[in-house]
């Protein structure tokens, strides 16, 4: 009975008044979550380049103030706000929640932890596990990206603490792409190269400001030219690269140089497709 009295003692009465506070205060966090995830991205996506993928990286952030300003105004509301009622409660709740949603709350906490690293912000173009896209969701307890082919996953940020996330742009505009020419090794290489580079400069997807640059490698079944360069928007990569191949299939057949046939080469494109991201 005395630790029942305890227990009843570290709580506040709920009257009327109280209800009401607690009642507006989580209206009002509702509020600013949906109008910071609605209306921020919509103010975004008007932007363009370093600016949009500034402004979407405060959406987590800001939800993340929201939601611990209302927590810190809530607690006083419901208990005591003392030193040892803290601890008390605090920490039964802790334990509790812990056992009983141990990967949920572990999620939670990557969350926040991903917010405050900043490993993937809205807008980047990110993969885990095989899975890539651009990220259009970073929630409480999963990132969501949508992959080329439109489709949406969410994974949660439990991946976090095991898996390698590797981050194409980093939060800025600067997205690197590769696009692969495999040649029949009897050609003028100086030219070959020549050529690719113009079909990149020429290109009205290519961000200027940004190196263009071109590798060779001598492969057993000929030569394999790698044409890497930035376009000027990350969500014009797939249209970036499809202009260079085109371009710069058209330029090396006018050249006369012929490409290469070897089975070999679509087992070592795939490769180097999944290095050129």
């Amino acid at each position: 009975m005395q630790n029942d009295s305890d227990i009843i003692r570290l709580f506040n009465v709920l009257d009327t008044a109280a209800l009401v506070e607690l009642g507006l205060i989580l209206l009002g966090a509702a509020v600013l979550i949906i109008v910071n995830q609605t209306l921020v991205p919509w103010i975004a996506n008007r932007l363009h380049g370093r600016y949009r993928l500034y402004l979407l990286a405060m959406v987590p952030v800001m939800r993340l103030i929201i939601i611990v300003v209302a927590f810190v105004l809530i607690v006083p509301v419901i208990i005591d706000p003392s030193l040892q009622n803290m601890v008390a409660v605090l920490g039964t709740l802790g334990l509790a929640v812990g056992f009983a949603l141990k990967d949920y709350v572990s999620s939670l906490i990557a969350g926040v932890v991903a917010v405050i690293e900043m490993p993937y912000r809205l807008g980047d173009w990110i993969e885990i596990n095989g899975a890539y896209g651009e990220v259009t969701k970073v929630g409480m307890r999963t990132v969501q990206i949508v992959t080329p082919e439109d489709t949406r996953v969410s994974i949660p940020h439990l991946k976090l603490w095991n898996d390698s996330i590797f981050n194409a742009n980093n939060g800025g505009p600067e997205l690197q792409c590769v696009a692969d020419f495999y040649l029949h090794p009897s050609h003028d290489a100086g030219a070959v190269m020549q050529a690719l580079q113009d079909v990149a400069l020429t290109s009205p997807y290519l961000q200027l400001d940004q190196p263009v640059a071109v590798v060779v490698c001598e492969r057993p079944w000929g030569t394999h030219y790698r044409l890497k360069a930035y376009p000027i928007d990350p969500r014009q990569q797939f249209r970036f690269v499809s202009d260079l191949t085109v371009r710069g299939k058209a330029i090396l057949g006018q050249l006369g140089v012929q490409p290469s046939a070897v089975a070999s080469v679509a087992r070592e494109s795939a490769q180097t497709n999944r290095g050129g991201r």
